[in-house]
Parts: C-alpha cells; structure tokens; sequence
C-alpha cells in the first residue's frame, strides 16, 4: 500500500493515478451515494479540482483505495473559492448555509479538506490502515503547505472517530442532513503536529 499526495505540478510522474482517483470518487459518491455531481468519463470532478488544489491518494497496484482533497481557503476562481465557504455564501444548492457559527476562514494558515472517501472494495479488516494512511499523508501535506489547521464537512460521528486517532478536533458548525446522512463541520489543529 501506497499514499501520495498529487499536485498538477507533479501528476504526470504518477501515470494513471490521478485519473484513478476520480474514477474511484465516482465509485464512491455518484454510484454508490447516488450524489447529483459533474462526470465525464467515468470520473467524478467539480469546480474545486484546479491547480491550487491537492490530492491525496492511498493505492495498491494501480487500484485507489481512499482519497482526501486539500484546497486552500484563499483560492479562487471566477465565484467559486472553497466548498465550505461557498456553501456559506449560497452558491451551493446542496449545503445548507448556516453550516458554519462562524465566517468561513480565508486564511494562508487553514485549508479545507473535501471528498473524503475510503472505497467500499476495501475489506473491513485493512480500513483502518487505510484510513490510518489517509490521515497521516493529510497530516503531513497540510503541515507542508504550511497549514495550522484543516477544516471539513465530515459524518457527524467523524470528530469521535478521529479523537481516538489522535487528532485535534474541533466541531465548528452544526449538525445538518446532507444527502440523508448527519454532518457537521469540524476543524483538524495541526499545530500539535509541528514535530
């Protein structure tokens, strides 16, 4: 098993990869969550997978076995700038608004962290090393790109989950149907992460 965190800048020394996580987001959030999402040939995309984003793949022999996006919360491009904040500002049919308590963040120090996935071809006994992988590879690009912090929208039992990995999370928004499940937004500090 493999993590890599991909960047326009270095896609094209990861064959097929890129692509593959697409792929496997389409699997994942069009088939089987049966989300109403952009796709093109068979591969799941939005107005967020630009340059200034990140992407972060844990793969075994070509197949993508979970994937985070990381996109900085001061981007931007034409309206659109992060899915969180968007969905604050109404420009997301399908996140309510008041997401948040607060403003959304646009800061260098915060990123957002969005289509989070873990396949459901992996088996249940290695999805906690996968989503292990997941986590550290986020952890790690996100320190990298010089974040303190990593926001997200994640299943309202999420914060639970990552507590007992030892992440530092906070609940930032609140609970709220999305798709049929509960979801809140939480915010990752990184900052013990520094050594």
């Amino acid at each position: 098993m493999q993590t890599t965190t991909l960047s326009f800048a270095n896609l094209h020394n990861h064959g097929d990869l890129f692509a593959n996580m697409l792929r496997a987001r389409h699997e994942t959030f069009i088939q089987q969550a049966k989300w109403d999402l952009p796709q093109a040939d068979g591969m799941e995309y939005d107005q967020y997978d630009t340059p200034a984003s990140r992407w972060i793949a844990v793969h075994d022999f070509g197949e993508v076995l979970a994937g985070i996006r990381l996109t900085p919360t001061t981007t931007n491009c034409g309206i659109y700038s992060y899915m969180i904040r968007d969905a604050q500002r109404g420009l997301l049919d399908s996140i309510p608004p008041d997401l948040l308590f607060s403003e959304a963040p646009v800061a260098q120090h915060i990123w957002e962290s969005s289509r989070i996935f873990v396949s459901h071809r992996v088996p249940a006994k290695s999805r906690m090393r996968v989503q292990m992988n997941l986590i550290n590879e986020m952890t790690l690009s996100a320190r990298e790109l010089g974040a303190t912090s990593v926001i997200g929208l994640i299943p309202e039992k999420g914060p639970r989950w990552g507590r007992r990995v030892g992440l530092d999370i906070d609940v930032i928004g609140r609970v709220m149907d999305i798709g049929g499940t509960n979801n809140a937004c939480i915010r990752i500090n990184l900052s013990n992460k520094l050594h």
